[in-house]
């Protein structure tokens, strides 16, 4: 009966020690007692742990040892986090300017932002913000010590070279989680904060203020999501305290990211995609290559405005279209580029039998550029190609093209009632028919504003309309009028010198042509008695404010047309409508 109870006994040891030893496997950080990097910086670990990266520059493997009694680690949720900054939490804001064209770097900026009125001083202690207490600059109960953290004076009293403190662990303090002592910086007692970046199963760590920004070049990182985490710490008497930490998703691409913006003269909403026939779009290109990355590289823009134009080939990032159709159009967008880089071990391509260009490579070839590519010029040496592509829809539609004033006339009020004066303005425009129209009056340098209405209009079939304005005093005055539809916007300018006379008087924006001599003549006998009678209310072009003595005569032919033939102004096709009064 030994035998099956030595057996028992074998067995249920064996069970206990593979369960041991299974607890220790799955419990490294409690039974071993030490930490590696990878353990502690664990929110990136989904994104990368499966992968292979390249090295990154001047960055660790995360399977370093961390010290964990000179940087110790506290899990989420831990209530020490509750008490690890005096005055509330820490909030770190980490941003990237991601998307990264893969071969160009991203970079990464922290910045922490401290509890209500604490702020770092030019010493890079944190001290009480005394002024946004409550509201009052002499706010000082409750503030037993200027400083939240006094760094300065701590640092002071150990000095660079010899920071060890008497603790029981008997630690340097001037080192980072895997030991390596501070880098020595001039303004090392500044730096009070550690940072310790973690992306690609590789750690970066650095001292720092209150932020703190860090680059990696993304030539072999393979394309897609990846995520950069850092965690947080301050100084402190026997140890440095976490204090927060943050995480982003960045994405590394082969495609040149870009985005076009796209504007328009008399364009009402730069937002909706909806612009006007006859009016020259502008399309200008911005390419996201924050560092630099393409500085160096022939990029070429190749545009097919969907409109059976064809295709337009330019160097130039900004370009213009005019759409002579209404319509839904598609217009698209090829950007290449070409980025210059070591020649390799590469068989150069045979020469084409015929003339022909290429206008895309495979990404991430390297080939020699001994004949063109494109119709730009050859580069010397090889390259790398690189595209983005863009497509849009648009709508065309008519729209109000142009404005005009053709008439302006007072409406005879009493002397003693300059304050009250008012003035029609008859405008007509090319294109749609407008549904509202707006008037403001400034200053005459128009830049301050006086006065502004707005009114809808219901013009029918031709625009045409009379805009009644009122002026509260005499002098000159800027007057904007714009004429508006759901899609457009048009607007004239003009100054108008408002006198101290009652008066009226008629302008057309051509002028009027006077064949006869005669009446050249007498208009020029009549303009001192017409400047006395028209005076009140002059208008001048804001263009023309010194305009010649000869387009002065065309305001007054105007004046002599109205006086001695008034019947002709009955016969004017541009008054026969009848417009009404806005």
């Amino acid at each position: 009966m030994a035998g099956p109870s030595l057996g028992r006994t074998i067995v249920s040891g064996f069970t206990r020690w593979l369960s041991v030893y299974l607890l220790l496997r799955s419990k490294p950080l409690t039974y071993r007692g030490t930490l590696e990097f990878q353990d502690v910086m664990t929110r990136g670990r989904a994104f990368s742990h499966n992968k292979y990266h390249g090295r990154l520059k001047d960055w660790s493997s995360d399977h370093n040892k961390w010290n964990d009694k000179l940087y110790p680690h506290w899990e989420e949720g831990d209530p020490r986090w509750n008490n690890c900054w005096k005055g509330g939490k820490v909030v770190a804001t980490l941003t990237s300017d991601s998307p990264a064209l893969v071969g160009s770097n991203v970079t990464f900026t922290v910045t922490l932002k401290f509890p209500r009125c604490q702020r770092e001083d030019n010493d890079s202690n944190i001290v009480y913000d005394r002024k946004c207490l409550n509201g009052s600059s002499n706010y000082t109960e409750g503030l037993p010590d200027q400083y939240v953290y006094n760094w300065t004076e701590w640092i002071d009293n150990c000095g660079w070279g010899n920071c060890t403190h008497n603790n029981s662990h008997n630690n340097s303090h001037n080192v980072f989680p895997d030991g390596k002592p501070f880098p020595y910086h001039h303004d090392w007692r500044r730096r009070n904060f550690i940072y310790v970046f973690h992306t690609l199963g590789q750690y970066f760590q650095k001292t720092g203020g209150s932020s703190a920004v860090v680059s990696i070049n993304t030539t072999n990182i393979t394309l897609g999501k990846q995520m950069m985490e850092v965690s947080i710490y301050r100084r402190g008497y026997r140890s440095y305290v976490p204090v927060t930490a943050a995480s982003i998703i960045y994405v590394v691409t082969d495609k040149i990211t870009l985005y076009v913006n796209m504007t328009q003269k008399n364009d009402r909403n730069v937002s909706d995609h909806i612009f006007i026939k006859d009016i020259p779009i502008t399309f200008e290109v911005k390419i996201h290559d924050p560092s630099h990355y393409l500085n160096s590289s022939n990029v070429s823009y190749q545009w097919n405005y969907g409109d059976g134009s064809g295709l337009f080939v330019s160097n130039n990032s900004v370009s213009t279209h005019t759409y002579k159709l209404q319509g839904n159009f598609s217009p698209d967008l090829l950007v290449q580029a070409f980025i210059p880089a070591p020649c390799g071990p590469v068989t150069p391509p045979p020469p084409p039998t015929t003339p022909a260009i290429t206008t895309q490579l495979p990404p991430n070839v390297t080939t020699p550029t001994s004949y063109s590519l494109t119709d730009l010029p050859p580069a010397e040496g090889c390259h790398i190609a690189r595209n983005g592509p863009y497509k849009t829809s648009i709508s065309i539609v008519e729209g109000i093209l142009g404005i005009n004033i053709i008439q302006m006339t007072s409406i005879q009020v009493a002397a003693t009632e300059v304050e009250n004066s008012m003035v029609d303005f008859v405008v007509t425009c090319q294109g749609s028919l407008p549904t509202d129209a707006c008037t403001m009056i400034a200053d005459p340098t128009c830049q301050v504003l006086q006065s502004e209405a707005c009114d809808p209009v219901d013009v029918a079939d031709e625009c045409l309309l009379t805009i009644r304005r009122a002026f509260n005093e005499s002098g000159t005055y800027c007057v904007n009028i714009t004429l508006g539809d759901a899609t457009s916007l048009a607007l004239t300018s003009t100054l108008v010198s408002i006198g101290g006379a009652g008066g009226s008087f008629s302008r057309t924006a051509e002028g009027v042509l006077i064949a006869c001599g005669f009446l050249v003549v007498f208009a020029v006998c009549l303009t001192f008695f017409l400047y006395k009678r028209y005076k009140q209310y002059k208008p001048i072009e804001q263009e023309q404010v010194q305009e010649a003595p000869r387009e002065g005569l065309k305001v007054y032919f105007n004046n002599v047309k109205a006086v001695l033939f008034p019947a002709n102004n009955e016969k004017d096709p541009l008054l026969k409508t009848k417009p009404g009064i806005v």
